[in-house]
């Protein structure tokens, strides 16, 4: 993993990671206890800021020590009577919401730095699986006297290569993917405070503090899906056949790519049918299909003036079939070339694979559909495909 970034620098040990913990939880108490500073909220900033970093840095055990010493040091030195651990009925509340904000924030810090990492690893070594899979692939197309062991041996590398062009693909999406994996986490230290601060009014108002915790209930979980959907894309194995609603698929990666759309400045659109049947077919294929779609399409948009915006549609078709379209308002399709865009290694991109179409178009194809692409009048390209609702995608 590259060590430029210091925040994704190797864990330290555990004896360290805990230094860290006692660290980090002294060096709030010492700022809070500053005498220029008299905010009231300070310290539970500080603290939260302590175990946020104990997590990142150290993992979960350092993270739940700084955690325990935090509640500790708050008890005793910010509430009523200071300087006593005895028992405070009146500031029991108080206590506890401190200690489950500081729960979720160190939970959902180390539950990011692996994602994070999972998401670095797979960046650093994805040039020279590529290489590998290309020259596997191309040792597979020599061997003509073989041609059924060939094509056997090409199957599986076609499975291999297209997990890598996932992983390859979350690993260029890392910022963005961080982004929206830190917003819920950001907006859970802000609901955190905002409750404490209902809690340590002159009259605590139970049940503005209630909705606060709610909120940070909806926002923890929130990041956990997620962490989900990208650790599902992660995942290898064989394709699990199943009834799979397409609009939903089309939402859950639309969730996913918000941030790189946002970041190219990109309006993302639906207009999906309410009434399409399911389909039968692999939830995770499906998803990679959709998210080499709207990644071209933002890829083409990302230099151009004027208006951009990704469609994404759905709806019946003809023969009992679904019928999807992502449409862009990017530079089109390329001249005189478009015939050769599903083409394995085919790329305009200067640093593009080639293999992005090539895998949306076999895994449509397995699925029992058909993939192709045509202009987007009055500027951009559109890619429509079908799949079926009741026949069994082909092996």
């Amino acid at each position: 993993m590259s060590r430029s970034n210091p925040l994704l620098w190797p864990r330290p040990p555990v004896i360290t990671g805990y230094g860290i913990a006692v660290l980090s939880v002294s060096s709030a108490l010492i700022i809070s206890q500053w005498p220029p500073l008299h905010l009231e909220t300070a310290p539970v900033s500080l603290f939260l800021c302590a175990v946020m970093i104990t997590a990142w840095f150290g993992g979960v055990g350092p993270g739940l020590f700084a955690t325990a010493l935090s509640s500790l040091a708050f008890d005793y030195f910010f509430l009523s009577p200071i300087y006593s651990l005895a028992a405070k009925p009146g500031e029991i509340p108080r206590l506890v919401i401190f200690t489950v904000s500081a729960l979720f924030v160190g939970s959902l810090s180390a539950a990011q730095r692996s994602a994070t990492e999972s998401l670095e690893r797979a960046r650093d070594d994805l040039k020279g699986i590529v290489q590998e899979l290309q020259r596997s692939n191309e040792a597979l197309q020599a061997e003509s006297l073989e041609r059924k062991h060939a094509e056997e041996a090409l199957r599986e590398a076609q499975a291999d290569l297209a997990r890598v062009s996932r992983v390859t693909t979350m690993g260029e999406l890392t910022a963005s993917l961080a982004h929206e994996v830190n917003q819920p986490i950001a907006a859970a230290v802000t609901n955190a405070n905002t409750c404490l601060r209902w809690l340590t009014r002159e009259h605590p108002d139970v049940e503005e503090a209630r909705a606060a915790a709610i909120r940070i209930v909806k926002d923890a979980t929130r990041a956990a899906e997620i962490i989900s959907r990208i650790r599902l894309l992660f995942k290898k194995g064989t394709p699990q056949r199943e009834l799979v609603d397409i609009s939903e698929v089309v939402r859950e990666m639309i969730v996913l790519l918000r941030g790189e759309a946002s970041r190219h400045n990109i309006l993302v659109g639906t207009e999906l049918a309410a009434d399409i049947p399911q389909i039968m077919g692999d939830r995770v294929q499906l998803q990679q299909l959709l998210m080499n779609l709207m990644l071209n399409g933002i890829e083409a948009m990302k230099d151009v003036d004027g208006k951009r915006e990704l469609v994404i549609r759905s709806q019946g078709a003809e023969n009992g079939e679904v019928l999807v379209s992502v449409n862009d308002t990017g530079v089109g399709l390329p001249v005189q070339q478009a015939d050769h865009i599903f083409k394995a290694f085919f790329t305009t991109k200067l640093q593009g694979t080639g293999m992005g179409l090539s895998i949306s178009q076999s895994i449509v194809e397995s699925h029992g559909g058909r993939l192709w692409a045509a202009g987007n009048p009055p500027r951009g390209a559109s890619f429509h495909f079908t799949l079926p609702t009741k026949l069994e995608a082909k092996e």
